[in-house]
């Protein structure tokens, strides 16, 4: 009796588990898919060991996507987004890699044979996001083309290196090895772009700096190795990427694009708008650009201009927070300040967790004299955020500016804790001290601001006759 009851109770724990796991998302067990495809290349002549491996793994790799695509196409997420079987194959080889399980050279056929393995549901997710970025989509399909084209040259140099003699022949095995290092340099740019597109910066700068090695004249090697070196905070290296990838391919506008938010970083704005305005001019129709110049003419004070460049980014794509923030911080300094607050608004609704949306409609609300909203949305920003030392400094600001300094000091305490360089949390807390009589307080935070370069700290001691 006893072993029935346990049997029971075991069928009813299976039941139980079996209805836990229908009730998982699908994507928790979701199945990795595997291709495997093998290619043989019959060498000719002309043909090394490399060049023949060279040619098998493109080939193989076409296969492979080909078959991935075609698995993909028939799931129904997929039907949704409307794309050829193309335009999935060619945003897929941007997604996932193939992996040689074997492969043997016999002197007269290199045979291989790889694998892609996928997550389905993965793979999907990544395309509905890749598929939006229209420079990203442009990209791979010039990259897909340029393979097509390499092979297909290499086919026709193959056919003309058994016909051709003498000088004739010379060239054409020059132009055959140019073609199997243009096919190398491919292989390795791919390899870059899905390194970069994992976060492995170091290796994927390795990649791009093979493929510039075996075909000097590929413009989105340049590019791509810029942005690496941009990512690592190297702005002159990834400027000179820029730059040849320019020299290359003048109708670049990505290229323009990132040199130009460089430049507007390292504060030469002249620079920084003739390329945004070059970006814009080969490209109106993209909204980073668009926003980049926006940023460029706010940090040059042209609040109107920015304005300008910010409603026509949102035009492009309306749905981009950050835009919104930057275009209320520009209507804050012209002085629209309820403009201001409906675009803060509107970015907390695109974005609830911006934190720069919640500080900035804080000092929105804090010019209007509305304390108690502008402390509401500081709150806010700590609570998605709590080591982040700014939204204490402006709420101990505005407790400050209401009178409750000891809430004040609080607020600055922490964020002098989160951040003990903060100059201007020591001068509010100063402040504050002074404001309860606690003169010896507020001194030694006067003092610590200066010798951290506050400059109005340093004007207040002075005229004061105290030293730091």
């Amino acid at each position: 009796m006893k072993k029935e009851r346990i049997f029971v109770f075991k069928i009813f724990c299976l039941a139980i588990f079996a209805i836990f796991i229908s009730l998982l998302p699908s994507s928790t067990f979701a199945e990795t898919k595997t291709f495997v495809k093998e290619y043989t290349y019959h060498a000719g002549d002309e043909d090394s060991r490399n060049s023949c491996r060279t040619i098998a793994l493109r080939e193989v790799k076409r296969l492979l996507l080909e078959e991935l695509g075609i698995y993909l196409e028939s799931q129904t997420e997929i039907k949704s987004f409307q794309m050829t079987k193309d335009q999935i194959t060619t945003l897929t080889a941007g997604i996932v890699g193939a992996e040689v399980i074997e492969d043997t050279w016999d002197g007269k056929a290199y045979w291989l044979k790889a694998k892609i393995a996928a997550n389905p549901q993965d793979v999907i997710k990544s395309i509905d996001s890749l598929r939006k970025d229209h420079g990203k989509v442009k990209e791979l399909e010039e990259l897909r083309k340029k393979s097509e084209k390499l092979l297909l040259e290499n086919e026709l140099l193959s056919k003309e290196l058994k016909i051709a003699k003498g000088s004739k022949k010379q060239e054409a095995e020059k132009a055959y090895k140019r073609n199997i290092d243009n096919l190398n340099a491919t292989e390795w740019f791919e390899r870059g772009y899905k390194l970069s597109k994992s976060g492995n910066t170091t290796e994927a700068l390795k990649s791009f700096s093979k493929a510039i090695e075996l075909n000097p004249q590929c413009p989105m090697a340049y590019y791509n190795r810029g942005v690496i070196y941009n990512e690592l905070g190297n702005h002159q290296q990834a400027i000179k990427n820029y730059n040849k990838a320019i020299e290359l391919d003048p109708q670049l506008s990505a290229a323009y694009n990132n040199r130009g938010v460089i430049y507007g970083d390292i504060g030469n704005y002249r620079r920084a708008i003739e390329d945004l305005d070059k970006a814009v001019e080969l490209d109106p129709q993209k909204a980073v650009t668009l926003r980049a110049r926006g940023d460029v003419y706010y940090k040059l004070r042209n609040y109107r201009q920015a304005i300008n460049d910010y409603a026509k980014a949102i035009e492009l794509n309306p749905l981009h927070a950050g835009t919104y923030v930057n275009r209320g911080l520009s209507h804050l300094c012209l002085g629209n300040h309820q403009q201001a607050i409906r675009d803060y608004d509107r970015a907390i609704e695109l974005d609830p967790k911006d934190i720069l949306a919640y500080i900035n409609r804080g000092l929105a609300y804090n010019i209007i004299g509305n304390h108690q909203q502008e402390i509401k949305d500081y709150t806010k920003a700590i609570d998605i955020d709590p080591l982040d030392a700014g939204p204490f400094r402006v709420r101990g600001n505005a407790y400050k500016e209401l009178g409750n300094h000891q809430q004040a000091i609080k607020d600055l305490d922490k964020a002098i804790e989160l951040d003990p360089l903060y100059a201007g949390a020591y001068v509010l807390r100063g402040l504050a001290y002074s404001a309860l009589d606690n003169h010896q307080q507020a001194t030694a935070n006067m003092k610590t601001a200066a010798k951290l370069s506050h400059e109005n700290a340093q004007k207040f001691l002075r005229a004061k006759g105290i030293k730091w």
